[in-house]
Formats: structure tokens, sequence, C-alpha cells
């Protein structure tokens, strides 16, 4: 007969199994990421990867365009509650659940900051079409790089 398994004090984990499980998720270089990332190297964009935008913020974007001020996310539908597809924990709901509530507003919290500080902020659901993303995401640093240079032939006047 095995021994019950015993979490380390103040564990998230209701299993072994399930704690090897979580631990395992990825936090950066998911596949909706490397789809994205791969579409739009092909597009002849070059961005910073899982990089802070603010050097005073701790939170980094999956994708950072920096001259042009764009963050990109790319939020898994478990972890940043999306309305299609989260599904509410059956195991420790309460704890789960308020870490979603708990990413959610860190999102709105990271939107406001960047906006506030003159970037553009997209945010795009794991689920989502890379192809449509990456043209989004193309339309976006398009203009914004269209802009700026307007900006400066301007100011050299």
């Amino acid at each position: 007969m095995t021994d019950p398994w015993n979490p380390p004090a103040g564990s998230w984990a209701s299993s072994a199994a399930r704690r090897r499980n979580m631990q395992a998720i990825r936090s950066r270089d998911t596949k909706p990421e490397r789809l994205l990332r791969r579409l739009l190297h092909a597009q002849g964009l070059r961005y910073r990867v899982a990089a802070k935008p603010l050097p005073d913020l701790r939170r980094t974007a999956d994708i950072v365009f920096g001259p042009t001020k764009v963050a990109v996310f790319i939020d898994g539908c478990y972890w940043h509650g999306c309305p299609e597809h989260y599904v509410p924990p059956k195991t420790n709901p309460g704890y789960w659940s308020g870490k979603v509530a708990g990413n959610m507003a860190r999102d709105r919290d990271t939107d406001r900051r960047l906006t506030e500080a003159g970037w553009t902020v997209l945010r795009f659901w794991e689920h989502e079409s890379p192809d449509k993303c990456a043209s989004a995401v193309l339309r976006v640093v398009l203009d914004r790089r269209q802009r700026l240079l307007e900006r400066k032939l301007r100011s050299d006047e």
C-alpha cells in the first residue's frame, strides 16, 4: 500500500499527478504563440519574445514591437477566463476560480497601463485563427510604423 500524498504547505495541488501536470504548463513558447510568431516573421516583422514593454512594469507581453509600441498577448482560454471556453474547475474551485479572476483583473490593469504609456495592446485567445491574428498584428504594426515615419518627416521640415 502506498502512502497518501501530502502536498507541501500552501500548495494548490490536490494530488501529486495534478502538481506534475500543472508544473508542466508552459508560460511562454506555447503552440499558438509559435504559430503566430512564425507567420509574423514570414511577413518580415521582427520583434522581441516574452519581453517587458515597460521597464518598470513587472509583466511581459508574448510579442513586443518596441519601436512601434505594440504589445501582443496570446491568452490561454482557461488561465484568462475565455467567455467561450472557460470551464470552472471541479477540484479546489475556490483557489482556481480566484486565480483566474485575478489573472483577468491583472490583464485589464496591464492593458490600462500600457495604453496610458502610448502602447497599442492586442489580445488574442489561444483558439483564434493564427492567420487572422497575424493579419491584425501586421495591420497595426505597419500603421504605427507609417504614423511614426510621417511624424518624423513633419518634424524634419
